[in-house]
């Protein structure tokens, strides 16, 4: 059973870092194409960042030049590199894992990821 538990949120100024991590445990991390999603209250989830095996990554226009996404096979851990942060930053950030290629253009779509950890909290403030 694939788990993914997150962890490094939490609350920061506006201008300020934080790197955020998750762990996958059950199978073989290096299998999976993994990708960042967070949720503001009453939001839909969106897609912040994906990476493929191989390390190609994306980043979603709202926070490129911002955010970066990293893996570490050896680890088993991915990371997402966020800094410059702003307020409009502030959700529950997710990690998601599945072993096929999101459909063409669809990497930021929750429905792609089989996988979901339970979320870490970011909180941005002014």
């Amino acid at each position: 059973q694939v788990q993914l538990v997150e962890s490094g949120g939490g609350s920061v100024q506006a201008g300020g870092s934080l790197r955020l991590s998750c762990a996958l445990s059950g199978h073989t991390f290096s299998l999976y194409y993994m990708g960042w999603f967070r949720q503001a209250p009453g939001k839909e989830r969106e897609g912040v960042a994906a990476i493929e095996r191989d390390g190609s990554a994306s980043v979603a226009d709202t926070v490129k030049g911002r955010f970066t996404i990293a893996r570490d096979n050896a680890k088993n851990t991915l990371y997402l590199q966020m800094n410059s942060l702003k307020p409009e930053d502030t959700a529950m950030y997710y990690c998601a894992a599945d072993w096929e290629l999101p459909r063409w253009r669809k990497q930021f779509d929750p429905k792609e990821y089989r996988y979901w950890g339970q979320g870490t909290q970011v909180t941005v403030s002014s």
